[in-house]
């Protein structure tokens, strides 16, 4: 194998490993020298406002001349300009030297598939005023989309698709060798790296913290679910059960480190089906448990030379110890980081729970549905979310409950051709993959607690293009926080219709009889599609309809058809709980229509043949 290239080569990063990909640079040399600034067909995201953002726009310009390489983030290159040949942005010594700051470099890697998710990471970044950041592109849309945004990119030359990569899949092991061999390429250049999964964003700038602890080689998250730390200091490492995740770890340019990364280069590279997280807790673990002299937070780890510390997953942290458990809330303290694990529905469940947070950075158009919203106050007796042990079976009390507010949510809102805004959720068991007791013994979730959406949801099933012929009309929907987001135009908020139902036996119960404006509309409970298409004409150009409840807000579709592809389609969008203890099959399916059948009770299946969706 050829070895990594200097900084002043000329040949590309990876060349010792894709030499046979040396073609496709050709073809991306022609795409580069025939692309123009002006072709850009993507709308931008909205630029920074905050006011670190700003000042990283309008910072004085540096000393040397302005390129490329050290040009401010979100300033575009100059209307008009060509791409520069593939040549300029291969990495090298010198264009990490142009974003470094006081040594240190922050980097991200992806695809066209995550170019939302970039975007997003590096917009948190600058809003904290960190630039000295680079993102590795894996094909050449992303490399190009990035450049004309004025984000600082290179070419990985990985010459990827463009589609997502799901978790496990070649490509997903494709894409962890290729951070392997990018932390390989860069420890030579002399920086300290902060490696980033584009999965997870900033919300605290971490290069102070990182800097309490001058004699680590290596920090890592992990997926610690239960506290070893009550405050911000590093993990104690005695404790740690949790995985090393490698979706956020600092690394310093030391030899010790030097030499576990390319001892991780060669055993993922030996293996294509080895996971790249595995391979390095294996290499972390050869040697492991003698605490450094006066620093007992670090241990010797690896070779017994290399420093490693754990960083604390109550403010680095994961999708459980954020999403779930809210850790650092009930200990009080600012979270720097969360990395979307511990989730489920793939990248659109990853891309929703950050959504649900408001912490993606979506377009304008995401925030005004063309058809308008339609939002609800659900409605939950106390004594299911409350009274009682918190059971498989009141859990699914409590969830079937909600379930069949949204099922009628989902019909009006495919009715009047609204974007339904989900309401937010309440379980009373936490869901994994494992058998477990309902919540983990040692975490701090709380019971019950608001669960995130694909906890109950396949997300990803829900925004599929499902064909219209056998499941009816697409129906867009939206996270349960959407109406309080700050990005939410003015003239979408205040565009509000309250509509509040009624007994249609009470002589007041009457649409027609909405006389003041700042008054709710009344409407009759179990309203038949014909009325309620009867009434909310008149009501197109509002933005927001919000019902102050769902419980009998809907008498059903009138015609059969309609009512068979809607059903179709919303039996699909529930998925499971995991799981029972001490079962060979523990996991239970959700049923969107649970009350249609007499004596339902949520049971595992009691064989394989039995293991299947209620509506398959």
């Amino acid at each position: 194998m050829a070895a990594w290239c200097s900084g002043e080569s000329t040949k590309p990063v990876f060349v010792g490993i894709y030499g046979a990909v040396l073609g496709g640079f050709a073809v991306s040399a022609l795409f580069f020298l025939l692309s123009s600034f002006s072709s850009l067909s993507a709308p931008l995201l909205p630029l920074p406002t905050t006011p670190a953002a700003a000042a990283n726009l309008s910072r004085s310009a540096p000393a040397r001349p302005e390129t490329m390489y050290n040009r401010p983030i979100w300033k575009p290159p100059p209307w008009g300009s060509r791409m520069p040949s593939p040549r300029a942005f291969r990495l090298t010594r010198d264009m990490v030297a142009a974003r470094a700051r006081d040594g240190v470099i922050v980097v991200t890697f992806g695809n066209y598939a995550f170019l939302d998710f970039i975007l997003t990471w590096v917009r948190h970044l600058t809003d904290l005023g960190v630039d000295n950041l680079l993102v590795g592109a894996m094909d050449t849309k992303l490399l190009r989309e990035l450049y004309l945004r004025g984000v600082p990119v290179f070419d990985m030359g990985s010459r990827m698709a463009t589609e997502d990569a799901g978790w496990g899949s070649p490509t997903f092991h494709k894409m962890g060798r290729e951070k392997v061999l990018l932390i390989n390429a860069l420890l030579p250049f002399g920086y300290e790296l902060l490696m980033c999964d584009t999965d997870m964003v900033w919300l605290k700038n971490p290069l102070p913290y990182l800097a309490r602890y001058p004699d680590a080689d290596l920090l890592t998250s992990s997926d610690q679910v239960i506290p070893t730390v009550t405050d911000d200091n590093l993990e104690n490492w005695r404790e740690v059960t949790g995985a090393f995740n490698i979706g956020i770890f600092h690394w310093r340019p030391t030899e010790p480190s030097k030499r576990l990364a390319k001892d991780w280069k060669d055993l993922v590279l030996s293996d294509d089906k080895l996971w790249d997280q595995n391979a390095f807790n294996d290499l972390a673990h050869k040697i492991f448990g003698q605490p450094v002299e006066g620093q007992g937070d670090l241990v010797y780890s690896y070779d017994g030379k290399l420093k490693l510390g754990v960083l604390p997953a109550s403010i680095f942290c994961s999708g459980h110890t954020y999403f779930v458990q809210g850790m650092y809330k009930q200990l009080h303290l600012e979270p720097y980081a969360v990395h979307t694990t511990f989730q489920y529905a793939g990248t659109e469940g990853k891309r929703h729970r950050l959504r649900e947070a408001m912490l993606f950075f979506d377009q304008p158009s995401y925030y005004d549905s063309p058809g308008g919203f339609l939002s609800f106050k659900p409605n939950i007796p106390k004594s299911l979310l409350l009274d009682g042990a918190h059971t498989v079976e009141s859990h699914f009390a409590l969830v079937n409950y909600q379930l069949k507010q949204i099922r009628t949510a989902l019909a009006i809102a495919s009715l009047l051709k609204r974007t339904l805004v989900m309401p937010p959720l309440w379980c009373r068991l936490d869901r994994m993959w494992f058998g477990h007791p309902g919540v983990m013994e040692g975490t701090m979730t709380r019971q019950p607690f608001l669960c995130p959406m694909d906890h109950v949801f396949e997300v990803h099933v829900m925004l599929k293009d499902l064909p219209k012929e056998e499941f009816g009309p697409h129906i867009d929907f939206r996270e349960y926080s959407f109406l309080e987001n700050p990005f939410l135009p003015k003239e979408v908020k205040e565009s509000l219709l309250e509509v509040q139902l009624c007994d249609d036996r009470n002589s007041r119960c009457s649409a027609v009889n909405r006389t003041d404006k700042h008054r709710p509309l009344l409407l009759p409970r179990n309203s038949t599609e014909e009325k309620l298409l009867n009434i909310f004409s008149s009501y197109k150009s509002v933005k927001i309809i919000q019902f102050s409840s769902m419980v009998d807000a809907f008498g059903g579709f009138s015609d059969a058809a309609v009512e068979t592809k809607f059903r179709n389609r919303v039996k699909r969008y529930v998925g499971l709980w995991c799981c029972v203890e001490f079962r060979e099959i523990g996991h239970i399916y959700y049923d969107m229509y649970w009350d249609e059948k007499p004596g339902w009770r949520p049971h595992p299946p009691e064989t394989r043949e039995q293991d299947h969706p209620p509506w398959s």
